[in-house]
């Protein structure tokens, strides 16, 4: 059964930081692409970020620079970076594996950008 679970939310200030981890269960995990998605209040769920199997990252042009998505092969884990972080930021985080044409999701992390 795959499983997994976000942590590392909570209300940070503008500016501030906050670091994402995902540990992800059930799934030989290093040969797979994850990936980070957010969904705010009233708005639809957007991608944030993708990591491939081998590493290679990708960014959203709104936290380029800003945000940064890691994994741990050793111990099947996904995180994200986020630095200078903005009110528009807050949402509640997602973890993502697609795997054989099924998404995969975690509960969800909520960050909150307010001073």
């Amino acid at each position: 059964q795959v499983q997994l679970v976000e942590t590392g939310g909570g209300l940070v200030q503008p500016g501030g930081s906050l670091r994402l981890s995902c540990v992800i269960s059930g799934i030989s995990f290093r040969l797979y692409a994850m990936g980070w998605y957010r969904q705010a209040p009233g708005l639809q769920r957007e991608l944030v970020a993708t990591i491939s199997s081998g590493g290679a990252i990708n960014h959203v042009d709104s936290v380029k620079g800003r945000f940064t998505i890691s994994r741990d092969n050793v111990n099947n884990a996904v995180y994200l970076q986020m630095n200078s972080l903005k009110p528009e930021d807050t949402a509640v985080y997602y973890c993502n594996a697609a795997i054989g044409g099924v998404n995969y999701w975690g509960k969800g992390t909520l960050v909150t950008v307010s001073s």
